[in-house]
């Protein structure tokens, strides 16, 4: 193991994520890899029913969080924004349910907040948003509707200025919570 990575290891804990996997074959693999190599049993499941627009599959990734589970992961699950998948997945176990507001890489922002809204009301733990954070307003907003957290990447990694763009992301989630 590399200095660099021993002294980051110190610091954080490392997410690893299945991103790239279409089945729960992959995605147990990948896991059992990560949890190998990082030292961590914590996995961001991503399960990926098509190429283009990158959405979840619902029904493997269901099915790969009760088999990950079962092997003392700690799921983190990138999701749909359906409210009974997202709360089926809290009660399956899911360290933390990780709905989409639009899909990956997309930037668009929030395409409905009802649901939002009713999965922050139905679900109990911990619930992140993953996927379609645009702009600053976007995380503001859903940090207002009671979600923990928030991943996100392409709106900062897109900008002309992603020092400034995720300064005001980290504004913008400070500003939501607050309000």
């Amino acid at each position: 193991e590399n200095d660099f990575l021993k002294q980051i290891k110190n610091k954080y804990q490392f997410l690893p994520n299945t991103a790239g996997c279409y089945t729960k074959k992959e995605a147990i693999l990948t896991a059992e890899l990560a949890r190998e190599l990082m030292q961590t049993n914590w996995i961001k499941l991503e399960l990926i029913s098509e190429d283009e627009m990158l959405l979840p599959d619902p029904i493997e990734l269901f099915d790969t969080c009760r088999e990950l589970i079962r092997k003392n992961f700690k799921v983190f699950a990138y999701c749909s924004d359906d409210l009974i998948l997202c709360k089926r997945l809290e009660d399956e176990g899911c360290e933390v349910v990780m709905p989409l507001i639009a899909p990956i890489g997309s930037a668009l922002g929030i395409r409905n907040s009802h649901n939002l809204e009713i999965i922050r009301k139905i679900c109990t733990g911990l619930v992140f948003v993953d996927a379609g954070i645009g702009k600053p307003s976007d995380a503001s907003k859903v940090m207002e509707f009671g979600f923990d957290g928030i991943l996100l990447n392409s709106s900062v990694a897109r900008s002309l200025n992603p020092v400034e763009m995720a300064e005001s992301m980290k504004l913008a989630v400070q500003a939501g919570r607050l309000g």
